[in-house]
């Protein structure tokens, strides 16, 4: 798993630290640490999360909002026609196991689902879920 990573980003609020401290403690779990070295990389990460708030925005709250924004990029090949993408079991993988589904079941869990690909450039998926009040 060499060179590979993930980025995290939040708002300066203390209830984020803890979410920041679970998120990595799973992601380590896939090198098999001990539950030492987990312990230990939660504490460090805590603790750097909270200078983060406390030191680095003193004077400044974070905001709450009833959305879940989510986006999942990539560098890779891009899609060629993203109309096409979208539309329920379309696949440029024919002979592999795949539906074509990929795309719809995003729309059908999400409120709303952008795709923005370039070809050879890689693709981001915009993804929205309002959180406790009904989807329209």
């Amino acid at each position: 798993m060499k060179n590979d990573y993930f980025k995290l980003r939040f708002s300066s609020l203390s209830a984020n630290e803890s979410f920041a401290r679970s998120v990595v403690g799973v992601y380590a779990l896939r090198l098999n640490p001990s539950l030492s070295e987990i312990s230990d990389i939660k504490t460090a990460v805590s603790e750097a999360v909270t200078n983060c708030i406390v030191h680095g925005y003193p004077e400044e709250k974070g905001e709450i909002t009833d959305e879940l924004h989510i986006n999942v990029s990539d560098c890779g090949v891009g899609i060629e026609n993203v109309a096409d993408a979208l539309e329920p079991f379309y696949t440029t993988k024919g002979d592999e196991e795949r539906s074509g589904m990929g795309f719809t079941i995003m729309r059908s869990f999400m409120d709303d689902v952008k795709v923005v690909s370039q070809k050879g450039a890689g693709t981001t998926v915009y993804m929205t879920k309002k959180l406790g009040i009904e989807a329209k």
